[in-house]
């Protein structure tokens, strides 16, 4: 049974920071891409950052120079280094696994591709 928990979202103010964590149980994650997504009401989940499993990054525009993406194959563990929260940072943050491996460029649009999720950790950010 694959699953996949998402923890450290809660409440900063903007400049602040925060370590977003997905742990992976029942799958090795070193052979998948694995992504950050963000979703507000009312709008479509959109990709935050990608990781293929040769540790290739991709990052959405609006995130670029304030977010890291990286994996701990040991652990099993994903992360998402946020710096520099800004108010539009504020959503529901998911984690994600893709079908098997796509280059993190692609798999960053590639939201259908994506076939285990986690529950999602809330991420707002005050100005």
């Amino acid at each position: 049974q694959v699953q996949l928990v998402e923890s450290g979202g809660g409440s900063v103010q903007a400049g602040g920071s925060l370590r977003l964590s997905c742990a992976a149980s029942g799958l090795l994650s070193r052979r998948y891409t694995m992504g950050w997504f963000r979703q507000v009401p009312g709008k479509e989940r959109e990709g935050v950052a990608a990781i293929d499993s040769d540790g290739s990054t991709s990052y959405t525009d609006s995130v670029k120079g304030r977010f890291t993406i990286s994996q701990d194959n040991a652990k099993n563990t994903m992360y998402l280094e946020m710096n520099s929260l800004k108010p539009e940072d504020t959503a529901m943050y998911y984690c994600a696994r893709g079908l098997g491996r796509m280059t993190a460029t692609q798999a960053l649009s590639a939201r259908n591709w994506y076939n285990y999720w986690g529950q999602g950790t809330q991420v707002t950010v005050s100005s």
